[in-house]
């Protein structure tokens, strides 16, 4: 789903990816994204001024979030 480095890039880090990035990959606008920092519910680093964001934390953040008929289980017959 992401590319973990870019050329040139320390092998042991991934490349961060900055706010407009992840509002790319998340289908939303940047504001959006600034929201759920705000509300904690997103991972993030914060380097002074600047909200960066791993990718590999995004995509668990991702699967965490899927509900349970995207994860293939059948929904809960009343």
């Amino acid at each position: 789903m992401f590319s973990e480095r870019s050329p040139g890039h320390d092998a042991g880090l991934p490349r961060l990816m900055n706010i407009s990035e992840v509002a790319d990959v998340l289908g939303v606008n940047v504001r959006h994204v600034r929201r759920l920092v705000f509300e904690s519910r997103i991972p993030y680093v914060k380097w002074g001024r600047l909200l960066r964001f791993d990718p590999r934390e995004i995509e668990r953040w991702l699967q965490a979030s899927r509900t349970q008929q995207e994860q293939g289980q059948r929904p809960a017959t009343g």
